[in-house]
């Protein structure tokens, strides 16, 4: 198998099922060799059924690809090194780190517990980290060794990271902080040959039923809007050499749609030069307020 990917050894996160098996085949198709990790976890992060990671590795490996499996929790700091171990083992290197695994425990705020909170942080944002800690440790060694690597990191952050989405506060907030992990990764780590983008797919999985539910079903002919596999080329280029030069960005991805997004930029600004009291400041507020933009509405928001 030759590509845009061929040569390269790419990790998958979560890669079992849905977007994740949807980057792993694609990945694969192009000539990458890929390390798929899946934990088999429930929807909720609770004991699952089967072992999907080797599913896919059986896939990859009868359309005539080369791919292993790894079911390490990768939110532990021991599971994220055995990733990285299980890449240079099995193929001698490691190329891009593709950051997906994470699951669902939805409630609104005032019924979402603790547990809920840190199970969908842990999995999401420190199920980001690690694995990125430890490639990025990979990296910089052989930075230091004389060996420029072209590495690339694509993380997987969210409609829901980027705008909210009512009943997924633990969900929306981990997947703001993959956003920020990503611009701080991309500036940290570009003197080591490494490049970090994040995108915020849209698509069919079984995270998504009820987020979509008025049109998660596929057509009965024509173009699937929201088949993963749609998400899957822009990842499979982001983490290709072909991006040189692209860091720092993310992207939203959905059907036959890519759009760069533009994040947090300044606004109306006033500056008066001295304190202001408590009116005076409210004041302000809304003369600037009233020359901004809108802010795009909170998913689910009435």
């Amino acid at each position: 198998m030759t590509g845009i990917a061929d040569g390269r050894v790419v990790i998958v996160t979560g890669a079992g099922r849905g977007l994740g098996r949807a980057h792993a085949l694609a990945l694969a198709a192009e000539g990458a060799r890929v390390v798929v990790n899946d934990l088999g976890v429930g929807l909720d992060g609770g004991p699952g059924n089967g072992d999907p990671a080797d599913r896919v590795v059986a896939e990859i490996r009868a359309a005539g690809g080369e791919a292993v499996a790894h079911g390490g929790d990768i939110a532990t700091s021991a599971g994220a090194a055995s990733l990285v171990a299980t890449a240079l083992e099995a193929f001698g290197r490691l190329d891009t780190l593709v950051n997906n695994a994470g699951f669902l425990r939805d409630r609104m705020l005032v019924n979402l517990d603790e547990d809920d909170w840190d199970a969908v942080l842990r999995v999401h944002l420190k199920g980001h980290f690690l694995p990125l800690r430890h490639a990025a440790a990979y990296w910089r060694a052989e930075a230091k060794a004389g060996l420029v690597p072209c590495a690339r990191v694509v993380n997987t952050s969210s409609g829901a990271g980027l705008s909210g989405s009512v009943g997924q506060g633990n969900y929306s907030a981990a997947k703001a902080g993959i956003l920020v992990l990503t611009l701080v990764a991309a500036a940290e780590l570009k003197r080591y040959g490494v490049q970090v983008n994040a995108i915020a797919p849209a698509a069919r999985t079984r995270m998504t039923e009820r987020t979509f539910a008025e049109t998660m079903a596929a057509p009965a002919s024509g173009f699937d809007a929201m088949a993963p596999g749609n998400v899957s080329p822009l990842v499979v280029w982001l983490g290709s050499a072909a991006s040189a030069g692209v860091t720092g960005r993310v992207f939203e991805a959905e059907g036959g749609r890519i759009t760069v997004m533009e994040g947090w930029r300044r606004g109306p600004s006033a500056d008066g030069g001295a304190r202001r009291t408590a009116a005076e400041a409210g004041e302000t507020a809304l003369k600037l307020l009233a020359q901004a933009e809108t802010p795009g509405a909170v998913y689910g928001a009435q």
